[in-house]
Formats: C-alpha cells, structure tokens, sequence
C-alpha cells in the first residue's frame, strides 16, 4: 500500500481510528523501548496520508480544512503524543512556511515530498540563549558570493536526528538585534558544516527525538531563503500559529485518553465494598476531566472554524494552545490520583501519559508567552474580542 491523495475525509477518519486502535496504542509500549518510532509502524503512518493533512491538494497533500485537522489530531492523538510529534514539524512547522512564503520552485521542490512522508522537515529556531525570547537568537547568515554562510548552535530541535530538510532562522542583519533582522533558509540535511547531536534525555516523549542542532560555516544557496530578508520572523510564526492550534487538538485527545483510563480503572477498582467509581469524590474527579475535556475540544473546533474563513486568529489560538494545555495536565493528574498507588507505577498507561504531558505547557511558546500574546491581541483590538 502506498499513499494516496485521493481517499476522502471521512474514509480516512475512519481508517485513522482503526490504524489507533490496532497499531498505535498496542505498540507504545514497543515505542518507548525504543526510544523511536520503527520504520514499520512509520510506513504505516506514510501510508495513510498523515504527512500530506495540511498541504494542498496541487502539492501532492490532502488539503484538509483546519476543522478537519483538528479532527484528525483528536483521533490520533489519543494513542501516544509521539506519533503525532513524528509528522508535527511536517505538517505545520515546515511546510506551512513555504506554502504561505516560499517561491513557486521551493513548493514544487519540497511540498510534495513533504506530503508523500518521503521527507521530513526540521524546524530550527530554538537557541540555548533564545527561548520564549525567540526574536535573541544569535546564529548568523552572513552573506558569501550568491548565498550565505550559518553559524550557531540550536537546542531542543524535534525530528532533527530523522530530518532531510531543515528551516533555519538566522540573523542576516547583526545591526537589528530583534525580529526583523532575521531571516529563513532551507537547509539540506548533510549540508557539510551542518550536525546533529545526541537525542536528548527527556522525562517524557522520549520516542520523540530531540537534539542541538550545529552550524559552522555552513552554506545556504542563494534560492534556500524563505520569504524576504529579514522577513524570517514571520515566516516562522506562519508555522508556529499552524502547530499551536494541532497542539490544542492534541491535548483534547491526550485528556480524552486519560479520562478513558481513568473511567475504567474507577469502575474496576473495588474499595470498601464497592467500585471507586460510585464514592463521590472520584464521581467528582471524573466530572471535572470531562467538563474541561469538552470545553477544551469545543474551543479547538471553533478556533479552526475561524481559521477556514480566512483568517488567523492569532489570539484565539494562543488561548486554545494555553487552555487546553493546562487542562491537560489537570486531567493527567486526576488520573493519577484515582489510580492512587498504581498510578505511580511504571507497568500503569496513566503514569507516563502524566510525564508526555508537562511538556505540551511549555513549547511552540510556553502558557506564560501565551497570556502574553492573548492581553496583546486584546489591546491591539481595543477590546476583548467576545461575543456579542
């Protein structure tokens, strides 16, 4: 089986939830061992399209609405987060940028392979010195015959180790020290002066790959620039809104698979006489993950529904990315508690779904950088921007 651009929506969904429920979740265990996901179960995710959800159909992609992204990240990503990490930087942090920035030849050269699952994007912003202050990196793109030349280091690059193909923001003009210095390039993997270090050693999603990423006079070629010079900002942002809003939909998914752990061990469970489920306090634990599951996974849906008009709505975005982040992890620690002591082992789903987790509050910006951004996008509008 190969991949193909044709199957409609919901013929996919339903394959989805089928390649979840008989491949993804039944292998995570496999998956942690590993520390990767194994080409097997990868050829299945190509096979089935994950790669091509949010590029257009004249690239070779799916061209799913946004609604229909999210839809699909509430399915899978009720298996491991890993999965979904594996195509992330894909989907929306690569290859939005050069669908929205890139000339006609540098969506011709990587959107398709970039749907196909047949290359993988990187996306490398993040410094050791510029992290929620994205706008301070210090690498260089100084400039060298008909192309330029990068020096720096980054950190906590996802799918770096797998990548074919990095986005790289760079400093072209040293004498602007914020964002509009900046400019983006497509980077080939194996690159001379480009290297990757070590996966990190991570407290949760260990099978998504992280690591330092290295530059020392390495060359861009005069058409690797995205955008404009100095543009390079927002172009990465082009690409960090997209995967805000997957991440929402992946913490919906993550709080419905922790809430299905936690319903069935509760019902399981017998204390004095009878199923936890029936004492009222667990009752309560349980009410609570829904309820925030539900409001979460409502916001999501809208937000995309907004997004399909045309526009980006930059500050519903962060509050869905900051929401359903932090509701998360109220999720993943009620079920925790209503395993109570086995929710602390290891041999239990729920404790390693609590450490994946903690992570979703801190990057593509972290809940802080997005309370920021929401009174930000208020102020800009002179108002609180609800409804009627």
């Amino acid at each position: 089986m190969s991949y193909d651009p044709d199957v409609p929506f919901d013929d996919f969904y339903a394959r989805l939830i089928e390649l979840r429920d008989t491949v993804l979740i039944p292998n995570e265990r496999r998956v942690r061992e590993l520390a990767e996901i194994p080409d097997d179960i990868l050829e299945l995710i190509r096979d089935i399209g994950l790669f091509a959800i949010s590029i257009p159909r004249q690239y070779g992609g799916r061209g799913y609405t946004m609604e229909e992204q999210v839809k699909t990240h509430f399915v899978l990503c009720q298996a491991s987060a890993v999965y979904r990490a594996r195509v992330s930087t894909t989907i929306g942090l690569g290859s939005q940028p050069i669908l929205d920035h890139g000339t006609e030849d540098q969506k011709q050269r990587y959107l398709p392979k970039l749907a196909a699952g047949e290359m993988t994007a990187s996306f490398a912003l993040t410094e050791p010195e510029a992290g929620s202050d994205a706008a301070a990196l210090s690498t260089t793109a100084t400039p060298d015959g008909n192309g330029w030349r990068l020096n720096g280091t980054k950190r906590f690059i996802t799918n770096s180790r797998q990548a074919d193909v990095f986005l790289v923001m760079a400093r072209t003009d040293d004498g602007d020290r914020g964002a509009r210095g900046i400019s983006a390039f497509l980077v080939p993997a194996g690159t001379p002066g480009l290297s990757v270090g070590e996966a990190d050693a991570k407290m949760g999603q260990e099978a998504s790959q992280t690591a330092e990423v290295y530059f020392e006079d390495c060359r861009a070629e005069g058409d690797s620039m995205v955008g404009t010079e100095g543009n390079g900002f927002k172009v990465a942002l082009r690409g960090i809104n997209h995967a805000r809003l997957h991440i929402g939909a992946t913490c919906v998914a993550q709080a419905i698979r922790l809430t299905k752990e936690a319903y069935r061990y509760a019902h399981g469970r017998q204390q004095f006489g009878q199923a936890i489920a029936e004492h009222q306090l667990v009752q309560a634990m349980l009410a609570d993950c829904r309820a925030e599951t539900l409001a979460a996974r409502s916001m999501v849906l809208e937000t995309a529904r907004t997004f399909d008009t045309g526009t980006i709505p930059i500050g519903d975005i962060a509050c869905c990315k900051y929401f359903a982040s932090e509701m998360l992890c109220r999720v993943a620690d009620r079920a925790v508690q209503i395993h109570g002591g086995q929710g602390y082992m290891q041999s239990s789903d729920v404790e390693w779904l609590y450490r994946d987790a903690r992570l979703f509050r801190i990057y593509e910006g972290t809940s802080q950088i997005q309370q920021g951004l929401i009174a930000k996008e208020m102020a800009k509008a002179g108002d609180v921007g609800l409804w009627e």
